[in-house]
């Protein structure tokens, strides 16, 4: 109820007496949503702070302020040196309205969804807004006269209740009770509404609320002082608030981290499985060493006794046109490559199921912390701090990895390709691409006197293969070279480069990472 009717009227008459020969010393923003506005008189000070978001309006108080040496802005010039006569609300409305000598109006609109701030120089003169877009509130004006009550629904003749009072009328029997009875029982809150007898920092549904009615789960019973029952709330409910949003935040990190490596990690053991229930390439190319002589040149297939499964009748095919020892030799080759898959498959299972349990081990931990403190230096002790701007920012517009502190850029199209290579890849940086094949370019960021390691490297060589054509192959050749060592001639294609010195590793194509971008 900070923002009702009820409590604007209780704290509009504090603030004339608390502000009655202040003036205006300062006004400005240092926030976006922010107005803060800054009186003095003699040597005292005192401050209103307006958060003016669509998402949780608030009239702020605090007793010290500190403005910002950068990005801080004058606003409302002509409310400077203005000096406070009164406050008032306008009826049945969430408007708090501060008049000055010479007749000058500050209004702070407090709703829900549409908050602003307005200042009027005089009667006629024109408004000046905080939030421009809603140009209707230049005319914002308390309403003439009260609603009519209405007989059959008492509730309806005091719009300004807010949801708080008819939950504290229905926890007291209001539902069950006949009409006469209804009128009496909204009376008798309205009548505690305009003269509270304490104000209550209360939870509602697990949030923190100021109320002038004994709802939810009464933290802490205050006097009937406006001021200081707002002052203690906002330092609450602002704690409170971002220690819930980062909890919030943190929590669906880990879920989503523990979906993604319980799904990579199924994934390969699908695959581990295929690979040891299928026949290798290396029994087939066995059986046709085994079997040279009874396969006719140019022959399509040959149907051999298969040793490894008891003898059973096997259709091997071949190609007209390569030997059968060439054939074999492939197979072999094939067959070495399927082992290193094989490991590489069982090395990223283990690794992604010993994520996953790390990241619910976490889990279990986080239900533990109740302060926001405790949590964010939890957060900084097993590296899950919210990404910093510049961060965020590297996420445009490329595919975006970080491994062992190196960033990891991969092209999402041809020309998102040209636009990587060219434009923000640095001379230093690592540039590698699937050989032979079409495919996104892949970046690794240098950074100064260090040597990107060799697992990274390898890591983004499997991405490189994971987004080309190569993706299906067993193994993949990758170019890895220094961006120095890329140009695009005259006329190319979107994404057609030469290189002009390389190096090649042989990976497993694989996105190592297994999270969206």
């Amino acid at each position: 109820m900070h923002n009702n009717y009820y409590f604007l009227r209780q704290l509009a008459p504090a603030l004339s007496k608390a502000l009655a020969g202040f003036r205006v010393a300062a006004c400005f923003s240092q926030e976006k949503d922010e107005l803060v506005v800054g009186l003095v008189k003699d040597e005292q000070e005192f401050w209103l702070k307006a958060q003016l978001s669509a998402a949780f309006p608030l009239l702020a108080l605090p007793e010290t302020f500190n403005r910002a040496r950068a990005n801080s802005v004058d606003l409302l010039p002509d409310l400077l040196g203005k000096v406070v006569m009164r406050a008032s609300v306008f009826l049945h409305d969430r408007v708090l309205q501060l008049h000055f000598q010479g007749d000058a109006t500050l209004l702070f609109k407090l709703y829900g969804p549409r908050p602003n701030v307005i200042f009027r120089p005089g009667p006629d003169a024109p408004a000046q807004l905080f939030h421009q877009r809603y140009t209707a509130d230049a005319d914002l004006a308390p309403a003439p006269t009260a609603p009519p009550p209405d007989s059959a629904n008492p509730l309806r003749a005091f719009p300004a209740l807010g949801d708080v009072p008819p939950r504290y009328l229905r926890a007291h029997g209001y539902d069950q009770a006949d009409e006469a009875t209804r009128h009496q029982m909204v009376h008798d809150v309205v009548a505690e509404l305009e003269n509270p007898a304490h104000f209550y920092l209360t939870a509602i549904e697990g949030k923190t609320r100021l109320t002038l009615l004994p709802v939810g789960e009464i933290e802490q019973t205050l006097p009937p002082d406006p001021i200081a029952a707002l002052r203690l709330f906002v330092r609450l409910t602002l704690g409170r608030r971002a220690y819930e949003t980062e909890l919030r935040q943190v929590r669906q990190q880990l879920e989503k981290r523990a979906d993604e490596a319980t799904t990579s990690a199924a994934h390969a053991r699908t695959r581990l499985h295929a690979l040891e229930h299928t026949v290798g390439y290396r029994q087939t190319a066995d059986l046709i060493m085994a079997n040279l002589s009874q396969i006719p040149a140019g022959a399509a297939s040959v149907e051999v006794l298969d040793f490894y499964q008891h003898d059973q009748p096997r259709v091997i095919k071949l190609k007209p046109t390569e030997t059968p020892q060439r054939t074999a030799q492939n197979l072999y080759r094939k067959a070495k490559n399927q082992q290193i898959e094989t490991k590489e498959l069982l090395e990223r299972s283990e690794r992604r199921e010993a994520e996953a349990f790390w990241c619910l081990e976490r889990l279990e931990e986080l239900a533990g912390i109740t302060e926001l403190r405790a949590l964010r230096a939890w957060r900084k002790e097993h590296d899950l701090l919210p990404a910093t701007k510049a961060q965020e920012a590297a996420e445009l517009p490329f595919k975006v990895f970080t491994d062992a502190g190196f960033t990891i850029l991969v092209g999402r199209n041809a020309q998102n390709n040209d636009l990587l290579t060219q434009r923000y890849a640095h001379k230093d940086d690592l540039w590698l691409h699937a050989k032979d094949v079409t495919g996104s370019h892949v970046v690794i960021k240098h950074k100064p006197g260090q040597t990107v390691p060799e697992p990274v490297v390898e890591r983004a060589a499997q991405l490189a293969a994971w987004y080309s054509r190569r993706k299906n192959d067993s193994l993949c050749p990758v170019i890895v070279t220094p961006k120095k060592f890329v140009r695009k001639r005259k006329g190319a294609v979107a994404g057609q480069v030469v290189v002009e010195r390389e190096r090649v590793v042989l990976v497993v194509p694989a996105n190592p990472f297994e999270r969206a971008s």
